[in-house]
């Protein structure tokens, strides 16, 4: 058997196992890698809010913009290589699919040191731009000063670990990202209470373990497993660079529509905050806290809308269709009871979850608990834009992806957000987030109707 021929038939399995299997064997490791994405920023949360207050927990939200671009960057070129990837595999182009993994881990590397170097010479600004209280922001400075040196080797661990999925190495992602996650747990402690470094030790413990995944990547990278990449393959071309993007940008569009919100979000929570009974940094920090557990469940739901994608891309080049359907209708399925299971979480229990991240005046609770069982409400719903929007990637229809990923941030929640508060108040912000819900997961959901009925008549045929 030559290398083309060992190579395909370590892919075909994609076209013949059982989904639920397949679904097991990707889903767990991708849910696992996008949690501790979340969990950088979360435990870093934890500490800072128990060692510093409110102060501190609104300065992690005020830097959160960061880590989310961060994130954009990774699955851009991360889940446009592994998709590229799998579908020229699909098809026999064994030639052509190397040069969509090196030109991926190139572009990370490229884009994250140049982030690194924008927020490093552009930080107060930047910090002031996302809403930043003046009494926050010599907090939010000192604390990403350090982060910004990561922002190279956590793009490679988000990034890497699709690439890496992609590869049939789905329990490599998940060591990659468990690693590092340990390490920032470990050190979080250590950091803060051991040495009482605040805000300074909570960020050093985060690029420690960003730096060590990062590395875990670049070594891994270096025996890719189904091809064998080559210099070459590492050459940024752009017409390539172009097209690996292509099928990351909806999963990318959707953490930059996000991170806007965000953006917007603390900025109005600042200007209400300061008419209303709350002040300006209690509901910045309330948000930054329901916004971040939030992402928790949301990456579950992520992680297995993403661990569809190879088998959906490799089925869908190789014309298998029903299988493409299968495997997002399981996908569905699988995050819907993600989805209940959050939405009676939040309802029941925000005042405990907000006690995690320390105390605070009855005006903080007050206002956590009502953003919680608010803004959350539609939480049950969540469930069908993102399995929609990467099941339009993973078939090579980005822009149909990318509209889907913008329906819920950008094209509902953002105008939404803006007007109700006009007559509304801080509540308008509270009310904008289970209206943008419904009106997203109707729209994905008339949209992938649409694509499955094509899909019938492809596989009639």
């Amino acid at each position: 058997m030559n290398e083309k021929d060992g190579s395909q038939s370590r892919r075909e399995f994609l076209g013949r196992e059982p989904i639920g299997q397949l679904m097991l064997k990707f889903a767990i490791p991708s849910i696992i890698a996008m949690l501790v994405s979340a969990v950088y920023n979360i435990v870093d949360q934890i500490f800072i809010g128990r060692a510093i207050g409110t102060l501190g927990n609104a300065a992690t939200n005020i830097a959160f913009p960061l880590s989310m671009s961060c994130t954009a960057i990774g699955l851009l070129f991360g889940i446009g290589g592994a998709a590229n990837f799998n579908i020229n595999m699909g098809k026999r182009e064994y030639d052509k699919a190397p040069f969509f993994i090196g030109n991926a881990v190139s572009m990370m590397c490229i884009l994250g040191c140049l982030l690194t170097l924008v927020s490093e010479v552009f930080l107060a600004p930047m910090l002031r731009l996302f809403g930043s209280p003046s009494d926050v922001l010599p907090y939010a400075m000192e604390y990403v000063r350090v982060t910004a040196i990561g922002f190279p080797f956590l793009i490679l661990t988000i990034g890497g670990g699709h690439l890496m999925r992609a590869d049939g190495s789905p329990n490599m992602t998940m060591f990659c990202s468990l690693s590092g996650a340990i390490i920032n747990i470990f050190l979080d402690a250590l950091f803060v209470f051991g040495f009482h470094l605040g805000m300074f030790g909570a960020a050093l413990a985060t690029v420690i373990g960003q730096v060590f995944s990062g590395i875990i990547v670049i070594f891994y990278v270096r025996g890719f497993k189904t091809v064998k990449l080559l210099p070459e393959h590492f050459i940024p071309t752009p017409a390539l660079a172009l097209q690996t993007a292509s099928l990351g940008v909806a999963s990318c569009a959707n953490q930059l529509a996000m991170m806007l919100v965000q953006i917007i979000l603390n900025n109005s929570l600042k200007h209400y905050g300061a008419l209303s009974a709350y002040g300006e940094a209690i509901p910045i920090a309330c948000a930054g806290i329901v916004m971040k557990v939030n992402q928790i469940f949301f990456s579950i739901v992520i992680g297995i809308a993403q661990g569809s994608q190879p088998i959906e891309s490799f089925n869908y080049g190789a014309k298998q269709y029903n299988r493409v359907m299968d495997t997002y209708m399981l996908a569905i399925k699988a995050a819907a009871v993600v989805s209940l299971a959050a939405f009676a979480m939040f309802q029941l229990f925000p005042r405990t979850i907000l006690q995690l991240f320390g105390n605070g005046t009855d005006e903080y609770f007050t206002f956590g608990v009502r953003f919680f069982r608010i803004f959350l409400f539609c939480t049950w719903a969540n469930c069908i834009q993102p399995a929609t929007s990467q099941f339009f990637a993973s078939v090579g229809k980005p822009l149909k992806g990318m509209f889907i990923s913008l329906t819920r941030q950008i094209i509902y929640l953002l105008p939404i957000m803006l007007i109700l508060p006009i007559f509304i108040g801080i509540d308008g912000i509270l009310f904008a987030g289970p209206v943008a819900d419904m009106l997203a997961a109707v729209t994905a959901a008339l949209m992938v109707r649409s694509e499955f009925k094509d899909m019938h008549k492809l596989e009639k045929n």
